[in-house]
Order: C-alpha cells, then sequence, then structure tokens
C-alpha cells in the first residue's frame, strides 16, 4: 500500500499515536501542523512537539500557517456570537472551515490521498444508504463525533480516523510502544486559543467593541440587579450574577437588542425542545418527514430521546421525549441512531 495520507499533528497523543497506527498499516505517512493562533499563547510548542514526534517516526513535516484563516473564521466568529447573546462552539466551526477546510486543502495540495486526525470517531461506507457514514467512536467517554457533524459526502472518503475502533488506555500504550514522550501528555480540556479558559478577558481583547453594561430582569419584568455586558454571560449560568432574590437565580434569557439578562428558577431552564438552523446531514440527504433520534444538545450531555421534523424553511424542530435543562441558542445539536450520526446543527432558540 502506498497511498499518502497527511496526518494533522498537534504534538498530543492522538494525533501521534494516529500517526504511528498509519504506518503500522503501510501508509505513506505525513505529519502537517497548522499555526493557526500565536495571539500570546505563553509556552506555545505545538509546531516544535509535533516536529519532533514526526522526527521520532521518521516521517516528513509540514508547518502551514492558517493563522489569517483562523482569525477570519474562528476568533472573529467566537466573539460576534457572544455579543450576539449566543454561546459558540469553536470546535465546530473550527473543524468545518479550519482542520477540514483549510488544512485539508493543503495537504491535497501536497499529495494527500486521505487527512487523518486524532478523533476518536469512525467513518465508513454503508451500502444500504449508498452514502459514507460518520459513527462514533468506540470509547464513549472519548467519542468526538459531536464536533464533526458538519462533514460532508464530498470530504469522507478521504478522511481516515485511525483511533476510532480504541479506548484512551490503549491509544496511550501504543504512543508507549513507539518510544514517545507523549504518552503520557495531560488531555486538554480548554478551547486551544484560550488555555487559561478565561474568555471574558480574551473578548475584552481580540472583540473590538466594548461589552455595555445593562439591567437583569426578572420574568415579572421587574429590574433586579445590573450585568457587564451580555457577551459575559450563557444560558444557565448562577454564578457571577450579583443578586439576592431569596432564590438561586438563573439566566434564562439573554436579550441582546435590549442589552438585557432575564433571570429565573431552575425550572425555568427546561424547554420541551427546540429548533436549530445550518443543519447538515450526513446519514440521509435530508429530512423530509419526523423521525425518531436521540441528541446531544452539549459536548458532555448525554444522548436523549426525541423527534426531529422538519420546519418552517431550512430549520429542523427538535421535541424531546423528557424536558431538558439549559438549551442554548449557538451550541451544537447533533442527531443520533444508536451509533449512527444522522446530522447536526446550530440550536437558534428552545421551545
Amino acid at each position: 500500500m502506498y497511498e499518502t495520507v497527511f496526518v494533522a499533528m498537534s504534538g498530543g497523543v492522538d494525533s501521534s499515536a494516529a500517526a504511528v497506527l498509519l504506518i503500522e498499516k503501510g501508509y505513506h505517512v505525513c505529519g502537517i501542523t497548522m499555526e493557526h493562533w500565536s495571539g500570546e499563547l505563553p509556552g506555545s510548542s505545538a509546531v516544535d512537539d509535533a516536529r519532533q514526534v514526526a522526527k521520532s517516526l521518521g516521517i516528513p513535516h509540514y508547518v502551514c500557517d492558517l493563522q489569517e484563516t483562523f482569525q477570519k473564521n474562528v476568533v472573529n466568529y467566537f466573539c460576534s456570537e457572544y455579543f450576539a447573546g449566543r454561546t459558540p462552539n469553536p470546535c465546530v466551526v473550527c473543524n468545518r472551515t479550519i482542520k477540514f477546510g483549510a488544512l485539508f486543502d493543503v495537504a491535497r495540495k501536497l499529495g494527500a490521498d486521505y487527512l487523518a486526525t486524532g478523533h476518536y470517531a469512525r467513518v465508513a461506507y454503508d451500502e444500504q444508504r449508498r452514502r459514507w457514514v460518520l459513527k462514533k467512536g468506540l470509547d464513549d467517554h472519548k467519542d468526538q463525533s459531536y464536533v464533526l457533524y458538519t462533514l460532508s459526502q464530498e470530504i469522507l472518503p478521504h478522511l481516515i480516523f485511525p483511533l476510532g475502533d480504541y479506548r484512551k488506555e490503549e491509544i496511550r500504550q501504543i504512543a508507549a510502544d513507539a518510544g514517545l514522550s507523549v504518552a503520557g501528555s495531560k488531555e486538554s480540556q480548554e478551547i486551544c486559543f484560550i488555555p487559561d479558559n478565561d474568555y471574558r478577558s480574551f473578548l475584552l481583547k481580540n472583540a473590538h467593541r466594548t461589552a455595555e453594561p445593562g439591567i437583569i430582569y426578572d420574568r415579572e419584568g421587574n429590574s433586579v440587579g445590573e450585568h457587564q455586558g451580555v457577551a459575559f454571560y450563557t444560558i444557565g449560568q448562577r454564578r457571577g450574577l450579583g443578586l439576592a432574590l431569596g432564590y438561586p437565580a438563573y439566566v434564562v434569557e439573554i436579550d441582546p437588542l435590549r442589552n438585557a439578562l432575564v433571570v429565573g428558577k431552575a425550572q425555568d431552564l427546561l424547554a420541551s425542545g427546540l429548533t436549530a438552523r445550518d443543519v447538515n446531514f450526513i446519514a440521509i440527504q435530508s429530512l423530509q418527514e419526523p423521525l425518531q433520534a436521540q441528541v446531544k444538545i452539549r459536548y458532555n450531555a448525554a444522548p436523549v430521546e426525541a423527534v426531529i421534523s422538519p420546519g418552517e424553511g431550512e430549520e429542523i424542530v427538535v421535541r424531546f421525549s423528557q424536558p431538558q435543562k439549559a438549551v442554548t441558542p449557538g451550541q451544537a445539536v447533533v442527531f443520533y441512531q444508536d451509533d449512527l450520526v444522522l446530522g447536526g446543527g446550530f440550536i437558534d432558540r428552545r421551545i
């Protein structure tokens, strides 16, 4: 086998192990690392780490500068969503526009037959559906299919996710057996361009606009306090409100047009459903009639039973079997049938 696979390498254990597995399968493997965000990241060494791993494995390594593209498509989106009263999902947008967009294009121009990543997910061709499909990774605790629902039929045949059939502990052992120092590296739990998880400071530095204080209202329309700017809050937030209302208060609505927050009790966070926009389907071409599915409304949320139906225009309506807490506009909602990813979209509003 002489097909060429470019592995998107971050210098971490997952992408490094992906390269090891592909080498063992007989592919001609190259590493490729994107420089995507330089903005004041102390000790950022992804390129150096990936280069060292590639050297240890004896494979070529390429670096491509995607900082301008990343700023335009991910950072600007991230900031504008918060100011619009929504909670962004930068990993979904990055995968769509950067990793499986700009980076994929660079790899193809360099001669790649396939692009591989360290995602825990699986790609297959379904003969019955006559479509390429995306499935959950075997390791439920590491499955990353939620952030990959934007993949298209055009790109899926050119993708390999070597880790999809493995568990995390097996991947660490594979890296250790290959003599890679990254085998014991820590898990990254933060947004890659906000390593300290302080998104408020990030917005102040990078949004190029001012967060205006405004009024906090209760559900009866009474003024109960003041907020620091709608961009700094998300649905379901309790901490940092500075309110003493005699009951635990949560953000239940963000209204950027009025520059206002609405707070309520825990039960006010429950929703019977939602509408989704910018929907992409993978396992089916489109949704023509109501369909029973399991849906995830957050990356770490357990799937819940729901019916997904065509709505007005291009929107999809989701109705849960049981009310769900803190349905958050701007976050992704992904539709599954068992381990099969039907598709997904961005939450527009709760219903």
